[in-house]
């Protein structure tokens, strides 16, 4: 995983260069070990006899399948953005492990009120080396996350031997889990599969709202992208491209022939075609001098999409952009608030219409 910059950590630790058709937990099979300390549970609402009756419950994942025997009450989130989830179904994570910085817990605004009483989570640093093994080990969890993450077979084996491990699936790339799918392998995980639907099916009501709002957004194509070590664009399997794709846009046709199999790479300028969209939202240290160099460029400013006024620029190290790059279900609605009326000034096409910054 190689994230050496803020800047990368936009693509969700740019790791294979930023989980899931099925989740995981265990070293592949249910005696990977409960660790449940006791001490405080780390949970908020949850209710046992409500959840009892979802396990024992097997989950498949990259590195074969893992049981869960019983109701985890200690949880440790390796994957980067998986507190969400976990926090959306009423429980609080003994420990999170740190991305974007800046928040207490490594949780955001649009999830505090999760927390309700309960103290914040431990945050474990990410060095770009993986997990921190022995820091977890010594939280004694019962169950550890892994789910929007790019784990190894060999850390995968590593927390095994004190935990349960829901790791990322074969189906798609590192990084690359929608956010449908990592909320509701993370309810199973938890014994909350019925609620995590219900979540799911939430936010699903709001793109839908914003679709049918804006109806030329299905017409229109789209990119996302961010001037790291040059340009980086994200590619279809990344949570930022796939939400451009959940409002109704069309992604360059190209886009995944030149990514790969990674969640996004940097393109030369002979790719700048890629580009030249309806709109392009970019990802930015900030809105003045970062805009300013890309302008700059001279190749990608006689792009019609420079011409037209037609780009959105989000801070990369704002709440709004702490919220484009978690891309969960309770990030999502805070990010569909702020960006769906700047896809719309940039998408008239119009030079008079100015694509503003949303007031926080």
């Amino acid at each position: 995983m190689t994230r050496v910059t803020r800047a990368s950590r936009l693509s969700g630790l740019l790791a294979s260069v930023v989980l899931l058709a099925v989740t995981a937990v265990g070293c592949g099979s249910s005696d990977s070990g409960s660790g449940s300390g006791s001490s405080s549970s780390g949970t908020s609402g949850s209710d046992s006899k409500s959840v009892a009756g979802a396990y024992p419950v097997t989950l498949d994942h990259k590195f074969g399948s893992t049981t869960i025997k019983s109701e985890p009450k200690r949880i440790v989130t390796v994957g980067l953005t998986d507190q969400d989830a976990v926090l959306a179904l009423g429980k609080v994570p003994v420990a999170t492990t740190e991305w974007l910085g800046g928040y207490k817990g490594a949780v955001g605004p649009w999830a505090q009120d999760k927390l309700g009483g309960a103290a914040a989570p431990t945050v474990l640093k990410d060095t770009g080396t993986g997990p921190q093994v022995e820091k977890i080990a010594a939280l004694k969890p019962d169950l550890i996350l892994a789910v929007y993450s790019g784990l190894t077979k060999s850390q995968y084996e590593s927390l095994s031997k004190f935990a349960p491990v829901v790791a990322q699936p074969k189906a798609y790339n590192n990084y690359g889990v929608p956010w449908q799918q990592q909320t509701e392998e993370i309810g199973k995980a938890l014994g909350k599969e019925t609620e995590a639907k219900t979540l799911v099916s939430g936010v699903e009501d709001k793109f839908a709202a914003a679709k049918k709002a804006n109806p030329a957004f299905a017409g229109a194509s789209a990119v996302m992208a961010t001037p790291y070590e040059g340009t980086f664009v994200f590619g279809s399997q990344d949570p930022r491209s796939r939400f451009l794709s959940d409002l109704g846009f069309s992604l360059p046709k190209d886009l995944d022939k030149v990514i790969g199999d990674q969640f996004g790479a940097n393109i030369s300028k002979e790719r700048f075609d890629l580009l030249d969209q309806d709109v392009d939202v970019w990802i930015v240290p900030d809105t003045t001098s970062a805009v300013a160099k890309l302008h700059s460029d001279k190749v990608y400013a006689d792009l019609n999409v420079v011409k037209q006024g037609r780009e959105v620029f989000i801070k990369e190290t704002s709440d709004y952009g702490n919220a484009v790059s978690l891309s969960t279900v309770l990030s999502i609605p805070y990010v569909l608030e702020r960006m769906v009326p700047q896809l719309a000034a940039a998408e008239d096409g119009k030079t008079a219409t100015k694509v503003g910054q949303p007031a926080s």
